[in-house]
């Protein structure tokens, strides 16, 4: 499984408690302390889709799960290739994305550079994780709030502060946090799913747009698994989500 998401986490544990698989989850490796799932675990790339494949040859694996986030396209992609290449199974587990609802007012973008360039505030809140910063660090006119769990890599916008912290957060948690530093945008990606989207509650409360990056769109053919039950269904009856 390749994993990181909550999702894949849960999925790990009712693979590992079922004595009909084994289960390895890779990780990436791009957070200090990550927080790891049941049964095996391996830690680092594996050298693009070749390298992909090749693994699971040697591992002799029977199914392959991509569980990553959303915006993993990359990985997504190497996926695809190398469960083909190898003809084994694979499913592609995504969790649905945010809907906009009443009170809220999003601007939806299909980039980083996209959001960089459609900002409406000046205080802006950007939760995009600490690899994407790029596309604002030539912004010196804005103040900008970053999240991240590890500290955020350069380049970074002149004017910002570091919030280093792991979620979930709560509603009243992302509310006083808006307040508190007065925030008038939140960008963020369509990561989906209900452990981050206390923030865009807070937003809607507060009045404050959202700057919405779109997801990337799954290779062709990729019929994606929407929850932990419909991917664990998939293995089960041997599947491959495609």
């Amino acid at each position: 499984m390749l994993g990181g998401t909550g999702e894949a986490r849960r999925l790990a544990a009712l693979l590992d408690a079922d004595p009909g698989f084994d289960v390895t989850s890779s990780l990436a490796g791009r957070v200090a302390r990550p927080a790891l799932p049941a049964g095996q675990v391996r830690i680092g790339g594996f050298g693009g889709a070749a390298g992909l494949a090749e693994w699971l040859r040697t591992e002799r694996i029977d199914a392959v799960v991509d569980a990553t986030h959303p915006f993993a396209a990359v990985m997504t992609d190497a996926a695809v290739v190398a469960a083909g290449s190898v003809g084994l199974p694979l499913v592609v587990l995504r969790r649905p994305g945010w809907t906009e609802g009443p009170g809220d007012d999003w601007r939806r973008v299909p980039t980083l550079e996209a959001a960089a360039a459609a900002l409406p505030g000046e205080r802006v809140f950007l939760t995009t994780g600490r690899k994407d910063l790029a596309p604002f660090a030539g912004d010196a006119s804005r103040w900008y709030l970053i999240r991240s769990v590890d500290p955020p890599e350069p380049p970074l916008p002149p004017r910002a502060h570091e919030v280093l912290e792991r979620g979930p957060f709560t509603l009243d948690e992302e509310l006083a946090l808006m307040r508190e530093h007065r925030i008038d945008t939140l960008v963020t990606k369509d990561s989906g799913g209900g452990l981050t989207s206390a923030k865009l509650d807070a937003a809607r409360e507060l009045g404050i747009p959202v700057v919405m990056v779109d997801r990337p769109p799954l290779p062709p053919g990729v019929v994606p698994a929407a929850t932990v039950d419909e991917a664990l269904a998939r293995l089960t009856l041997g599947i491959g989500g495609a």
